[in-house]
């Protein structure tokens, strides 16, 4: 009898363990209209922290007609994981044409088939307004009666749909849908609120029935002053125009708080996350990749911004080095203590002052290092610089 309670007790104490909660899926958008050789190295390093590749493949712009993203089929053939096209209908566009919309669309898997790439899904990117929804919901579901049928069809969202009462409605007519909780308002306020982002997730959660992702920033963009109107965003092309630059930048440290919040207690329906955009190694307004998978692992995030110093006959190249996970500022000042220097100078972004014993290099514009970089500062040509005497001022 003792032996029976004893099993109960102890399935009793089993069913009360803590678990670790399920890990979100992580997914990435591949959102370059133009790949280059730095997508290589790219989708190689987020092939272990990264379920699944949503590409760019086709836009649709007001008065510019289609347009298709040169994609690198043998590099998208090699990574293997699953493929999903996204085919972004410009939120300007006066109408939609169903019929040349879908035939665009089928054209396109088409080719992409000829390619040797096998599609896991079709996710359509479409900002229109709530007024337009009846129209958005009839095409989706004109689209996918043309689709395989085995072939799921997602959306992306924009949050203001959900004062709308048709919102239930367009959802049905899809597999899956895509929350974009980031840069969905006036970019002056920001790209990206944690609070309002797991509130909209909760609200989505009580409309839909289906699967849903909610699509994260890992990327800045600046803003350029423009006369009488909203401010010009320039993202991860440059614009050829002058002015000054606000730069704004989704913060991983609330991201990965957030993170964990889902992780600990998804609402209910949410599939996974998916990270906007894949980093490229010259993306300068991007997250660096060892930070994105850092966050999206659920890594404990540290920066480690230190400066180094390598030494030829008595010339000293001076260096910031950030070993850490987290890409980090450019620190305000960095001091170092230095004797008998016959000559030193900074280079760009920083300025130098020098004094008898002292080397004092002083930002003059903003800038990221990121994990695991390095970023030379400045030389000095000394006897002797103290490493231990340095300090980097954030």
């Amino acid at each position: 009898m003792r032996f029976i309670v004893g099993l109960f007790l102890g399935v009793l104490l089993l069913g009360c363990e803590q678990r670790d909660p399920p890990a979100l899926d992580q997914q990435l958008y591949i959102w370059q209209r133009q790949w280059t050789p730095a997508h290589e190295a790219a989708l190689s390093g987020s092939h272990d922290d990264f379920s699944t590749l949503r590409v760019l493949a086709l836009q649709a712009f007001p008065n510019a007609g289609w347009s298709r993203t040169r994609i690198d089929s043998r590099l998208l053939q090699a990574d293997g994981r699953p493929l999903i096209a996204v085919i972004r209908l410009d939120g300007q566009l006066k109408s939609l044409d169903q019929d040349q919309a879908t035939a665009q669309i089928l054209q396109l898997l088409t080719e992409w088939q000829a390619q040797g790439l096998t599609l896991s899904g079709v996710e359509i990117d479409h900002d229109a307004g709530n007024a337009r929804l009846p129209d958005y919901a009839e095409f989706l579901k004109h689209l996918r009666s043309a689709l395989p049928t085995s072939l799921p069809l997602s959306i992306t969202a924009l949050p203001a749909w959900l004062s709308s009462p048709q919102l239930p409605t367009l959802l049905q007519t899809v597999d899956s849908s895509v929350l974009q909780v980031h840069a969905v308002s006036d970019p002056r306020r920001g790209l990206f609120d944690p609070a309002q982002a797991l509130q909209w997730a909760k609200d989505w959660a009580r409309v839909t029935d289906k699967p849903f992702y909610l699509a994260l920033p890992a990327y800045g963009v600046a803003l350029l002053a423009d006369d009488g109107g909203a401010p010009v965003v320039e993202s991860e092309v440059q614009l050829e125009r002058g002015g000054e630059r606000r730069e704004l930048l989704a913060d991983p440290l609330q991201l990965s708080q957030l993170g964990k919040t889902l992780r600990d207690d998804p609402p209910a329906h949410l599939a996974g996350l998916i990270w906007f955009r894949l980093p490229l190694a010259n993306d300068r307004r991007a997250w660096s990749l060892t930070t994105l998978g850092a966050v999206a692992r659920g890594d404990a995030l540290n920066g480690q911004l230190g400066v180094t110093f390598s030494e030829h006959n008595g010339l000293y190249d001076i260096k910031l080095d950030n070993p850490g996970n987290l890409d980090s500022a450019w620190p305000a000042q960095i001091t170092l203590k230095a004797q008998r220097c016959e000559g030193a100078d900074a280079l760009a972004g920083y300025a130098l002052q020098q004094s008898a014993d002292l080397l004092t290099f002083t930002r003059l514009r903003d800038g990221r290092l990121p994990a695991g970089g390095q970023r030379a500062i400045g030389w000095a040509r000394c006897a002797h610089i103290d490493q231990g005497g340095s300090h980097v001022d954030p």
